[in-house]
């Protein structure tokens, strides 16, 4: 129902080409005062709106813009008194395909004189406001340190004493700066408005609420709008209190010849309504949308239990619209999202264009949490989770209400360079919607997540045909697909048996997310990663090119038909009857499980091919999987080429693994394609079990390094570590009545941090043998009351 609705839209949209249709023309030399015809244009866009709603709804308007710049003064808005219908849609399109530019921002006209040292100054309007300024074109960067540097991932520069104390000393006046420092777990980042700064040099600041659980990072910083930076060319500082902008050009260039553009508003185009009254068939075709401003310190809702926060709003935005449809533009230099379809919508498309250079992310469907059961639930701070039980719980299915956007389509498109401010963002982001289907698109050159499921509320989703690829480039912990479950499944109490926690999974997650015929690769992380509660997904017919497949505790994944490059299934945290099913697929390498549960695990995990060796094929049968999965050459076509179908005679044809196509990953437009970028293929390699990590024996027992994805697995970050207790017989008799379990994760001895077992040592060594020793694990304190050896390798 879902792809046919929206498949009707897309004809229905099209067949206006051919269709009679009301005539309206714009061109910037034109008159608002002109009738609107092709010899006599109107010059702007709202007297076009106006002559198209005395036709709209009673015959087919089409409103032809010419090429120019359009300087939008106020965001241009679409009500329910604009909308077309079923029968006479309204369009406002292009006459050249990306030649009519609608720009939030506007074209300053100064008189720039020398002032020191290759830096020009100029006067600058009372009241004028600069967060972003292009010239010819071309981002300028605020005066920053360190300075910008494009080979450089994190911030295009980073520094530990980016705003410390001694470097603010030099600052005459830092009110106004910013910063800006990635998240201690590298989750996403965090942003601060300087509002003053004290005697010792230290600054006060507000902000951080972009991204929740954790301090700033103590590497990963950078500070920006502070005039004693100035120092490169290419970098400006604006002085609003004294009206006065300065600027070091780059070399070559005459200011006073060149074009000078800021960044104005937040939102280009509003298309809004309400379920009751939405705003229908309209169509923008076209157009290049550029120059909105940066809304970082906006972005502070959080989006139920998931670490994200979000700015709901974008360059395009749509709130309570039916079957509208933004096609073949173009949305660069945007300061914050490019577009936000906010609660209640139906049938949106965005189809075939091009976004690039946003400050935040491409596409975000996300509905309102007045339409979800138990909003705070599954939230990790909430008092209730595993102490309440379901006495309390909501447990009718799906939403309260309608408003969500459902049955929305982003197709065709080519989304990159993203989050060029903000970190936590993705190319598409869902979040408490439904049915929303993502198909033959190119996502690359993204901080975090490709395409984010932000929570399970409420599945159905379609993400199919899309290459997605040079991810997670500036936060860790992620994958090139990521989704995240923290609804009523992860705030059930303790009481509740398996069996319910399955029913209530389902609950939120109603209907499969579906995810196939994909090409995928994440060097910084998993290439998809089904995070906390993440229920109900099929996916199959993918190509995994580096970081493998991460089931993390959740309910009835189905994982079939997959080429896993040089990894293959990470299982972190499984319940114990999670209905979880791997079966088809070839791997590379043996699994990566993390905090698994004891017997059996999953439903059925069999069947696949391991091109390694036997080892690895049978490393964790001793729960009752792979049983009839078989070792041996893939026989790849022609891997080299990024083909990795199978030749007839192939050991995965006969455990039932089917050939998939290999040449159809992302945009098909000829024109995207022509300019879009693909991945790097790996060479094949031969990843047998890595080399195990040393294994330590302490006091008869045995501990190691906690590694790779178990820092996942505990939430944590590699820069905080720690030491993991392995199981061994006895070893609760060897360290008495407090000793530590299996699976403890220690972080932490006398009150003192451990990230790893040389800590452990020397924390050891600084006890005497006399007095106690408090270990600190995630579970509690365990005291010994007389200091146990050292750690010693075997």
């Amino acid at each position: 129902m879902n792809q046919w609705a929206t498949r009707f839209v897309a004809i229905l949209f099209s067949a206006l080409g051919v269709l009679q249709a009301a005539e309206i023309y714009v061109s910037p030399i034109g008159s608002d005062t002109n009738p609107g015809t092709k010899s006599q244009p109107v010059a702007s866009l709202t007297a076009a709106q106006e002559k198209a709603r005395e036709f709209a709804g009673e015959e087919s308007v089409l409103v032809r813009v010419a090429d120019g710049v359009y300087y939008l003064t106020e965001t241009w808005q679409f009500s329910p008194i604009d909308s077309g219908t079923v029968r006479y849609p309204v369009v406002y399109r292009a006459e050249n395909e990306g030649g009519a530019v609608l720009s939030g921002g506007s074209k300053l006209d100064l008189q720039w004189q020398p002032y020191r040292d290759g830096i020009f100054q100029a006067a600058t309007p009372a009241g004028l406001e600069i967060d972003q300024l292009f010239l010819d074109g071309s981002l300028q960067h605020m005066a920053r340190y360190p300075n910008h540097d494009p080979e450089i991932a994190v911030f295009n520069g980073y520094a530990a004493d980016a705003f410390s104390p001694e470097r603010a000393a030099n600052w005459a006046d830092p009110v106004g700066g910013i910063m800006h420092a990635i998240h201690g777990n590298r989750w996403g980042s965090y942003h601060y408005l300087i509002m003053g700064k004290k005697t010792d040099g230290s600054l006060t600041y507000e902000g951080g609420w972009q991204t929740g659980g954790s301090a700033m990072h103590p590497k990963y910083r950078f500070v920006e709008n502070i005039r004693e930076e100035l120092d490169v060319p290419g970098e400006w500082y604006h002085d609003s209190k004294a009206g006065k902008i300065f600027f070091y050009p780059p070399a070559g260039v005459d200011l006073n010849q060149a074009t000078v553009e800021i960044a104005n508003l937040r939102s280009l185009v509003e298309l809004r309504g309400t379920q009751e009254t939405p705003v229908c068939f309209i169509r923008l075709s076209g157009f290049t949308f550029r120059h909105a401003k940066r809304t970082f310190m906006d972005t502070r809702e959080r989006m139920l239990g998931s670490d994200w926060r979000i700015y709901r709003g974008g360059a395009v935005y749509f709130e309570g619209a039916e079957d509208c449809m933004l096609d073949h533009c173009i949305l660069e230099q945007l300061g914050g999202n490019a577009v936000f379809v906010n609660n209640y919508n139906r049938r949106i498309r965005v189809q075939t264009c091009r976004i690039e250079d946003c400050g935040a992310s491409a596409v975000c469907f996300v509905g309102s949490t007045a339409a979800v059961r138990e909003p705070d639930r599954g939230r990790r701070q909430d008092g209730n989770r595993g102490a309440g039980g379901n006495a309390r719980m909501d447990l009718l299915p799906g939403p309260l209400t309608e408003e969500y956007p459902s049955e929305c389509t982003v197709e065709n498109c080519l989304i990159k360079e993203l989050g060029l401010v903000e970190k936590q963002v993705a190319g598409v982001e869902i979040s408490m919607a439904r049915r929303i289907t993502v198909r033959d698109c190119s996502i690359y050159d993204v901080p975090r997540a490709g395409i984010d499921v932000g929570n399970g509320r409420w599945g159905g989703h379609l993400i199919e045909g899309c290459d997605v690829f040079n991810t997670v480039l500036e936060t860790g912990d992620h994958g090139s697909f990521n989704s995240w479950g923290r609804d009523r499944l992860m705030s059930r109490g303790g009481g509740s048996a398996e069996s319910d926690l399955a029913e209530i999974a389902l609950l939120d997650n109603m209907e499969p997310t579906i995810i196939r015929n994909n090409r995928w690769r994440c060097d910084h992380g998993w290439d998809i990663d089904l995070d906390d509660g993440s229920s109900n997904y099929h996916i199959y017919n993918n190509l995994m090119l580096n970081g493998g497949l991460k089931f993390r505790q959740g309910f009835r994944r189905y994982g079939w038909n997959n080429v896993i490059i040089n990894n293959a299934l990470h299982p972190h945290v499984w319940y114990p009857n999670s209905g979880d099913c791997f079966i088809r697929n070839i791997v590379m390498t043996p699994y990566r499980p993390a905090r698994m549960p004891e017997g059996k695990w999953g439903r059925e995990l069999d069947y696949n091919l391991f091109t390694s060796n036997e080892a690895d094929r049978d490393a964790f049968q001793q729960h009752g999987i792979d049983g009839h999965s078989v070792v041996g050459d893939a026989q790849f076509i022609d891997p080299a080429a990024g083909n990795f179908q199978v030749a007839e005679g192939s050991p995965a044809l006969a455990i039932g693994f089917r050939n998939f196509p290999m040449d159809h990953f992302g945009v098909r437009d000829a024109k995207l394609r022509g300019i879009a970028r693909t991945p790097m293929i790996p060479a094949l390699r031969n990843v047998s079990s890595d080399p195990a990590s040393i294994v330590y024996d302490w006091h008869g027992g045995k501990i190691r390094n906690i590694e790779g994805a178990e820092y996942s697995a505990w939430g944590i970050s590699s820069e905080i570590g720690g030491v993991m207790v392995l199981y061994t017989p006895g070893w609760e008799g060897l360290l008495g009545d407090e000793g530590l379990r299996e699976g403890d994760l220690i972080n932490g001895c006398n009150g003192q941090r451990v990230k790893n077992v040389v800590d452990l040592i020397k924390l050891i060594q600084e006890t005497p043998a006399d007095q106690p020793l408090t270990i600190q694990t995630r579970r509690g304190k365990v005291v010994f009351p007389k200091c146990p050896p050292i750690p010693v390798k075997p």
